[in-house]
């Protein structure tokens, strides 16, 4: 058969179909190459993200070699701190500290106020404390944290308000009848309710939180000299006092906002939530302790009963006294120095305690001397009767202050875990530390107390070691520097209550440690509580055996021969 489709026809469908083949490969070839676009620029922005990440992680390694710590992009060192917060945060500091010489800056996220510089240089520490107190007062950032907890009490006040708050305590601390006051109360919480529950204990086997009855002694010890009223906190069954818990949780919750940006923690205060829910609720029931004591003595001042004419208790001798504009202290005043010193007297010395209780037992060749100790002091009474030494043995105070060994045991076990582990100032004008740190005004300033006892710069290869001997020379106590040992403070701003504080502890640990050996529970877990003092964050579970007859004896002979 002929073909008779022209010749034109045929070669336009023939490139027709040429056209329409093109046409679809290049359909169906341009999504592989778009596609292949795409997956080169995604592979060129993950190595660009990489090549940032890279740069951001070698940046701050380098910033790690410079000031201690990581420092990263907008949250500056706060990963490391949560890292602290996580563990033990004393131990964290002390471990900078250590690979900074003594001397680090933190630094807080971006728009934060928590940068500061922390220190635990003795060198600082006298410039700070003593050679330039003025300029670096407790500061604003300090005052603003604490004030719902301590107001304007001596602990949180600067300028005039910490100097009339500090002369009038230091008259009343020296005076003789405050000293009587003092002797006499804790002679009646030892031997009347301290050994008591302790003696229960031991008749029932029952292990008992050591820490827990330490609080207790020393707050109705507190309370006593300080406000002239007995709580009743140590005594057998151990009732609950609402007060001594709300504290407790109250200087917890406080010392939260040092580790939490201020504008976090207010908005936290004002919306009710969290730790701030916490905080408020605890501070209602300090406040409403402190406002019962405070109407119950105004009320006694009123009426001017013969015992009101005599009392020598702090807060008897605020009420008496007047303002800059001859007024009476107000309540919320009064309730700012009830809080304050029972914060300087109840938890430092019992934390104190605890921690030497926990050392000791570790250190029975320790045990031992203090014990020699006891009875070689009480065997230079003129009536060596030997059966007077017994239970029933009650120290004298001039006994108590010969005791030089248990008073350099009671000061390594503060250098170890002192009862305040970091203090914070802020300077007020432009300044150089003696290490070359320059502080620019406004600077905050942290001292660590507990990482100065660990640093080998300071106490020698040695440090590790419960050593009482090295408070001693030729069998004497000698203290060592406030700005080397900084358990109570230095400068202007010492301890009042330091003296106070050693006798109430001596007391208290000669009188167990005469009559009992000390076990802690075993595989119960110690470690410190973050908190304004250092609690001992399980308590101390602790069983009490009775000393040995013999023992004792044996170190009485020694005296007697």
């Amino acid at each position: 058969m002929t073909n008779t489709t022209p010749q034109y026809y045929t070669s336009k469908h023939t490139n027709t179909m040429h056209s329409h083949i093109h046409f679809h490969s290049n359909t169906m070839t341009r999504p592989r190459a778009l596609n292949l676009t795409f997956f080169v620029q995604d592979i060129q922005i993950l190595e660009i993200f990489l090549a940032v990440l890279v740069f951001i992680l070698i940046h701050c390694l380098r910033q790690k070699k410079h000031h201690g710590l990581v420092v990263w992009p907008v949250l500056g060192m706060v990963p490391s701190l949560v890292t602290g917060l996580r563990t033990n945060l004393y131990e964290w500091i002390t471990e900078v500290l250590k690979r900074r010489n003594g001397t680090f800056g933190f630094k807080g996220p971006w728009f934060s106020n928590l940068n500061c510089i922390v220190t635990s240089d003795p060198r600082n520490l006298e410039h700070l404390l003593k050679t330039k107190f003025p300029l670096y007062p407790k500061g604003g950032y300090f005052r603003n944290t604490v004030r719902d907890l301590l107001g304007d009490g001596i602990f949180n006040a600067d300028d005039d308000t910490w100097q009339k708050q500090r002369k009038t305590a230091s008259i009343e601390f020296h005076s003789t009848k405050f000293r009587q006051l003092t002797t006499e109360s804790l002679f009646e919480l030892v031997h009347y309710r301290l050994l008591p529950v302790l003696e229960a204990s031991v008749k029932k086997s029952a292990a008992v939180d050591l820490q827990d009855i330490l609080l207790r002694l020393t707050f109705d010890n507190v309370c006593m000299i300080a406000f002239g009223v007995d709580p009743g906190c140590l005594r057998l069954g151990l009732p609950e006092i609402p007060f001594a818990k709300a504290f407790e949780d109250a200087t917890e919750a406080t010392v939260f906002r040092f580790v939490t940006p201020t504008c976090v923690w207010k908005a936290m205060r004002l919306l009710n939530l969290g730790v701030e829910r916490k905080l408020k609720k605890s501070i209602k029931g300090v406040d409403e302790f402190a406002e019962t004591v405070i109407r119950t003595r105004k009320k006694e001042l009123s009426l001017q009963c013969e015992d009101t004419k005599h009392r020598s208790d702090l807060l008897t001798v605020f009420m008496r006294l007047k303002d800059e504009n001859g007024r009476p202290y107000s309540d919320k005043f009064l309730r700012d120095i009830c809080v304050n010193f029972i914060l300087a007297g109840r938890d430092t010395s019992s934390v104190a305690l605890s921690w030497f209780f926990w050392l000791l037992e570790q250190n029975p060749e320790v045990e031992e001397n203090i014990l020699a100790e006891i009875c070689r002091i009480v065997r230079q009474r003129n009536d060596k009767k030997r059966e007077e030494f017994d239970n029933c043995l009650r120290f004298r105070p001039e006994e108590i202050k010969k005791m030089d060994y248990l008073h350099a045991a009671l000061s390594e076990a503060l250098r170890l875990y002192p009862s305040v582990p970091v203090d914070h100032k802020e300077v007020v004008k432009d300044d150089t530390f003696p290490d070359g740190t320059v502080l620019n005004k406004g600077t905050k300033v942290i001292y660590a107390i507990y990482a100065m006892g660990r640093m080998e710069s300071i106490w020698g290869k040695d440090w590790k070691e419960f050593k009482p001997e090295r408070w001693l020379r030729d069998g004497r106590f000698l203290s060592e520097s406030a700005y080397k040992f900084t358990a109570f403070n230095g400068g202007p701003r010492l301890c009042l209550g330091k003296d106070f504080a050693y006798y109430q502890m001596k007391y208290a640990a000669a009188s167990i440690i005469f009559r009992y050996r000390v076990k802690v529970v075993e595989n119960h877990p110690v470690e410190p509580k973050l908190a304004l003092t250092m609690y001992m964050k399980h308590g101390l579970k602790v069983n009490l055996y009775q000393r040995d007859v013999a023992q004792i004896h044996r170190h009485l002979e020694e005296g007697f021969q």
